[in-house]
């Protein structure tokens, strides 16, 4: 008899205990089998199969880019790998703004063709529509309020949002409009750590933060940037835990050397 444990799959309504009880989230970005294995086994609370594909995985400038199909294919990857985490996934942009009924259709195939748990979509009040929509489809959605990388060309810069009285203003008011439209948790990116507190404390639900400050129920960060295998992307939210980069790039270059030296392979690794 083998002494199988048990693991226990993380919900929606983990998260909520999580806040409830005041212990953080822990939350990455995966995009891919290799490393959503790798990030679940560590046992990280969530994997968000980010847009942020199109920047790390394509080389894209911005988010906009990345299609649902190549959204799909990110996350059927992840999820493939994933024994524990939960998984949610960006609805790309163009795939749900100012059309609710595209919103739904396009939650669902995330949903029904990638086998993850949750969907993610950026914007305030004006998205709450496509919400309630797809949560009244029982598909779980996080909110994304701050920063919202798919309006780059409205905001022009990648700058810390809501600093005057009037976007801070309306942040809060956002929260509460997503609370209420049924999201599980809502990410704040790059916005005063005080305001993150705030909206934090009000919110009944978990607050996951990106440059946000400590007192969100949780953090987030890109993979690729967090274990520095993007090369100089250094903005101030951002503790690099490893440099990959160099890691790497030095062994590509000792097996290069090895290569042309005739070095590799030797007499044990040949047959």
């Amino acid at each position: 008899m083998s002494i199988h444990k048990e693991i226990k799959r993380i919900t929606t309504h983990t998260l909520q205990e999580m806040k409830d009880r005041g212990e953080k989230i822990a939350m990455l970005t995966s995009y891919d089998f290799s490393m959503a294995t790798i990030v679940d086994d560590a046992g990280i609370d969530v994997i968000l199969v980010g847009d942020s594909a199109s920047n790390v995985m394509a080389g894209h400038e911005t988010t906009l880019p990345i299609t649902l199909d190549q959204m799909i294919y990110h996350a059927a990857s992840v999820v493939r790998a994933v024994k524990r985490a939960l998984v949610v996934v960006d609805l790309p942009f163009g795939t749900y703004q100012g059309n609710s009924k595209e919103a739904l259709n396009s939650a669902i195939r995330i949903m029904k063709e990638s086998g993850a748990h949750a969907v993610k979509l950026e914007g305030g009040a004006e998205v709450r529509e496509s919400i309630e929509r797809i949560v009244t489809a029982g598909i779980p959605v996080m909110g994304h309020l701050g920063l919202t990388p798919q309006s780059i060309y409205k905001f022009g810069t990648y700058t810390v949002r809501a600093k005057e009285e009037a976007e801070a203003e309306k942040l809060k008011s956002d929260g509460i409009a997503l609370q209420e439209a049924g999201c599980f948790s809502i990410v704040l990116e790059k916005i005063p750590a005080k305001l993150a507190a705030e909206v934090s404390k009000t919110l009944q639900v978990p607050t996951i933060g990106i440059g946000a400050g400590s007192a969100c129920d949780g953090q987030v960060l890109v993979i690729n940037d967090m274990i520095g295998l993007t090369k100089g992307f250094r903005p101030r939210f951002l503790r690099q835990y490893l440099d990959l980069y160099t890691e790497i790039n030095g062994a590509v270059q000792s097996y290069i050397r090895d290569v042309k030296a005739v070095d590799f392979p030797n007499e044990k690794e040949q047959y």
